[in-house]
């Protein structure tokens, strides 16, 4: 079942291409047209919109350039682009929200698969052939995952119990080092030092209180003879008796008298036993410690004490570790047993099906012009998970590494074979000139499993032959034509006889007539007969 839908390739100002857009089939599409017209350009503007780098567009980049790959995921369109900034940067973006190339291509991951002479090979890579091998053979390798997954778990803890014997003790010296000091302050609570605080504030102001109020008793009435009330009696005492002053006597005297009183209240508060000494010295030294406490361990003493706990259980664990380590090695060994075995089942299942790609593939190679050409899958590693290509062109030669010793040409067929006995039809497969410096019959082969590749997965074809385009589903032609002295191209997608003689032109060129055009039309009418017989 495909992922997504290429819906359309549009490319701006990339080499000769002004403006171009192509929709694509949802079968197979095929662009043709002269040589250098720019219909690898257009490949290249796919490549550009899903975040790659392609070689045929690389050196093709102008001030306006811009590429759009428009897809239909899941019942919706997603627009990849990529165009020129006005610093002669390529900016990305989804949809029209800005985004990177990296995110193009996470995105577009598994969506295309471009099969061209100049572009790297997907099958480079051990894991996507990994991948095709266990396709063909129906391999779930996923118990072997759960496997190692839980072998992974395991040794992840017996190395959080401290897996080696010196460790874990020096790691329980530590901790019991670490709730030696929680012992020796021992906290009352994480409110402690509040209400230390608290107490030793109130203490404080009272002993600071009881300092003031004998100093001011001393000044008011002490044993001095410059006490404020004697002094007040003295001047008093020194007014004259006449009935003149008799009124502001009076007054003198009951402000004397009212002082006195205030005097001995105030015498009644004072009580110099009233604060401890030793009291606050030891709720100054609590608050000290605590405090300690708790900047060495958290920052407060209600994380201080959650430290403790968390130490506490891990103590015990360490503690109790000796049992679980003897456990979890004996786990340990099983799960290891189970790794082995299953993966040399996985192994044993990935060479048969290695085998059986080979030769299915094998098969098919004569159809893609590789009638003397050899390949094999191999897997290695204990479970299998390393796995190549080996291919040998020519009959006699020894086989090698795929990438190393096929043409570009032949990396494009052989994909082509690999895809008609392993696709799972889940990418749009876009080939550029697989068909390059081939004609005739074999033209005809190409053609053929292209559209037979065409009824699993989406397929884009650049190519020459006619026999290979008469084949398509929807046919685009790239013209190019000199204007004011600058070559240009035009893209257009061509139908009944405008189809009828584009065919003719591949089939004869510049001096296509009658006679092409009469071969035109019975290679697309015995496609369309051939298409319209139902099977069997």
């Amino acid at each position: 079942m495909p992922r997504a839908r290429l819906l359309e390739i549009h490319a701006r100002d990339l080499g000769v291409i002004e403006e171009a857009t192509v929709e694509l089939s949802s079968g197979f599409t095929v662009v043709t047209g002269e040589t250098g017209a720019g219909k690898t350009l257009l490949v290249g503007a796919l490549a550009l919109g899903l975040g790659l780098e392609g070689e045929g567009a690389r050196y093709a980049l102008g001030p306006a350039t811009r590429a759009v790959a428009l897809f239909e995921v899941e019942g919706r369109e997603v627009a990849l682009t990529r165009e020129m900034s006005g610093t002669g940067r390529l900016r990305a973006s989804i949809d029209g929200a800005p985004a990177s190339a990296e995110a193009l291509r996470t995105l577009a991951a598994g969506l295309v698969e471009i099969h061209g002479q100049h572009d790297s090979l997907r099958l480079r890579s051990s894991e996507a052939v990994v991948g095709l091998v266990d396709r063909a053979g129906a391999i779930d390798a996923s118990e072997l995952a759960k496997a190692r997954e839980d072998l992974l778990r395991l040794h992840r803890e017996r190395d959080a119990l401290g897996g080696n014997p010196a460790e874990r003790a020096h790691r329980l010296e530590y901790v019991e080092f670490q709730l030696a000091e929680f012992d020796a302050v021992a906290p009352a609570g994480p409110g402690e030092l509040d209400e230390v605080l608290t107490e030793l504030t109130r203490l404080s102001e009272l002993r600071d209180g009881q300092g003031a109020l004998a100093e001011a008793l001393a000044l008011f009435d002490g044993d001095g003879d410059d006490t404020v009330l004697g002094s007040f009696a003295r001047a008093l005492a020194l007014l004259p008796e006449g009935a003149a002053y008799r009124p502001v006597r009076q007054a003198l005297d009951e402000a004397l008298v009212a002082a006195r009183e205030a005097v001995r209240d105030l015498a009644a508060l004072y009580d110099p036993e009233a604060v401890d000494e030793a009291r606050l010295g030891a709720l100054e030294e609590r608050a000290r410690v605590l405090n300690g406490l708790a900047r060495k361990h958290a920052g407060s003493l209600g994380d201080a004490l959650a430290l403790r706990a968390a130490l506490e259980r891990e103590r015990a664990e360490l503690a109790s570790a000796g049992a679980r380590l003897v456990e979890l090695d004996r786990a340990i060994a099983a799960a290891e047993d189970a790794v082995s075995e299953r993966a040399a089942q996985v192994r044993a299942r990935r060479d048969e099906a290695a085998r059986a790609l080979s030769h299915s593939v094998q098969d098919q190679m004569s159809r893609v012009a590789l009638a003397g050409a050899r390949i094999r899958f191999v897997v290695d590693g204990e479970d299998g998970s390393r796995a190549s290509i080996l291919f040998s062109a020519n009959e006699g030669r020894p086989l090698g590494p795929l990438d190393a010793l096929a043409s570009g040409g032949e990396l494009s067929r052989v994909l082509l074979a690999i895809s008609l006995e392993a696709t799972d039809g889940s990418a749009v497969a876009v080939f550029d000139e697989i068909d390059a410096g081939l004609g005739g019959l074999v033209a005809q082969q190409i053609g053929e499993c292209l559209a037979e590749l065409a009824t699993r997965q989406q397929v884009l074809a650049v190519t020459h032959l006619a026999s290979v385009a008469a084949r398509a589903d929807r046919h685009y032609v790239i013209d190019k034509r000199a204007r004011r002295g600058r070559a240009t191209t035009t893209v257009r997608e061509v139908t009944g006889e405008e189809r009828v003689g584009e065919i003719a032109r591949m089939l004869a060129g510049e001096a296509e007539g009658e006679e092409s055009r009469a071969l035109a039309r019975r290679l697309l009418g015995a496609e369309v007969r051939r298409a319209a017989t139902p099977p069997g």
